[in-house]
C-alpha cells in the first residue's frame, strides 16, 4: 500500500519540522513513494510559510493554503481530495499522534477493514470529558456503528471511499460521518497517546458542544425524533393532567385551586414546544445554508508535487 499522510495545520509553527521529519522516517519504511500533504488551515502565526519552506526542502510534502480558517474538517476534506496514494493518513498537527504508531493502523487495516482508528485515552477535565462523552454519543447515532465510541483524528482509511462523498458541497463537515458513506468495514487499534508540544487543545467545552450539535443536525434526524416522542410524552401528560382535574371536580365539587399550579403546566409546554420549534429551526437553517451552494474550503495555493498537480 502506498499511504498519503493529512495534517490539518493551524498555529502550530513550531511542531511541524519535527512531525515531518518523524513521517518522513515512518514513509520510509511503509510506503517509500508516499506524500504528506499539510493543509493550513488559515493560521494566524507563520505556519504558513512554515509549511511552504517544507514543501521546498522535501518532495515528499505537499504544502496547501486555504484562504481562511474553515474547520479542522474541513481542512481534512481539503487534503483527503488531493491525497493520490491507495491509503490515506490524518493525524493532528501537535505530535500528540505519534507518527511511529502509523504501521499499526495500516497492519490492521490489511486484516480486511476499510477504516481503522488509533484509539488512546484522553486526559481531561470533568466537563471536558463529559462533553467529549456527548460528542462521541451523537457521533454513534449518527454514524450508526457501535465502533464509533473509538473515534479519534488518528485514522487511516482506504482513498477510494472519498467516491462516496466526492459531490459533496455542504460547509458542515464530519469526516467520520462521510467516511459511513462508502462502507460500515470500521476497526479500531490502541495507539500511544504523547502529550502536547505546545498550548493547548482548541476544542473547548463550547466547541465540542457546537460540533455535537452541527454532527447532531446535520447527519442525522435523532433530534427531529426526540422532539416528536417529546411532543407524544407531554400529550400523555396532559392528558393526566386534565384527568386530575376532573377526578377533583368529580369528587370533590370544585377544580384544583392555585395559580402555581396552572404557571408550572404552562411552562412545561411552553419549554416543550420551544425546544421542538428550536430543533425545527437549526434543520432549516442548515438547509438555508445548503442552498447557498457555499463551498466547505477555498484554496489560495499549492506548492510541492509540481504545485500538486
Amino acid at each position: 500500500m502506498t499511504v498519503s499522510v493529512v495534517v490539518p495545520v493551524y498555529n502550530s509553527e513550531s511542531t511541524l519540522p519535527r512531525l515531518v521529519e518523524r513521517l518522513l522516517a515512518v514513509l520510509a519504511g511503509v510506503s517509500p513513494g508516499g506524500e504528506i500533504i499539510l493543509v493550513n488551515d488559515g493560521s494566524a502565526d507563520g505556519s504558513g510559510g512554515a509549511i511552504e519552506r517544507l514543501s521546498r526542502d522535501h518532495p515528499a510534502v505537499v504544502a496547501i493554503q486555504l484562504m481562511r480558517n474553515y474547520g479542522q474538517h474541513n481542512a481534512l476534506l481539503c487534503g483527503i481530495r488531493a491525497a493520490r496514494h491507495d491509503v490515506v493518513v490524518t493525524l493532528d498537527d501537535d505530535l500528540q499522534n505519534p507518527p511511529e504508531e502509523i504501521p499499526r493502523l495500516l497492519a490492521e487495516l490489511d486484516r480486511g477493514f476499510d477504516v481503522v482508528y488509533g484509539s488512546a485515552p484522553g486526559q481531561h477535565g470533568l466537563w471536558r470529558t463529559l462533553a467529549s462523552a456527548v460528542v462521541r454519543l451523537t457521533l454513534k447515532g449518527a454514524m450508526g456503528i457501535e465502533s464509533a465510541r473509538h473515534v479519534s483524528p488518528f485514522r487511516a482509511f482506504r482513498t477510494r471511499l472519498r467516491d462516496a462523498f466526492a459531490d459533496y458541497r455542504s460547509p458542515f463537515v464530519s469526516i467520520d460521518v462521510l467516511l459511513t458513506w462508502g462502507t460500515t468495514r470500521f476497526g479500531f487499534v490502541p495507539v500511544r497517546q504523547d502529550p502536547r508540544a505546545i498550548g493547548r487543545s482548541n476544542y473547548t467545552l463550547g466547541r465540542l458542544v457546537r460540533l455535537a450539535l452541527d454532527m447532531a443536525t446535520g447527519f442525522s434526524t435523532l433530534p427531529l425524533r426526540l422532539a416528536s416522542w417529546l411532543g407524544f410524552v407531554f400529550t400523555l401528560f396532559g392528558i393526566a393532567v386534565l384527568g386530575y382535574v376532573l377526578y377533583w371536580y368529580v369528587r370533590v365539587g370544585y377544580s384544583v385551586p392555585g395559580f402555581p399550579f396552572l404557571a408550572s403546566i404552562i411552562s412545561i409546554f411552553a419549554g416543550a414546544q420551544l425546544l421542538a420549534i428550536g430543533l425545527i429551526g437549526e434543520y432549516l437553517a442548515r438547509m438555508h445554508f445548503r442552498t447557498m451552494d457555499r463551498p466547505p474550503f477555498v484554496v489560495r495555493s499549492r506548492s510541492g508535487r509540481e504545485k500538486a498537480e
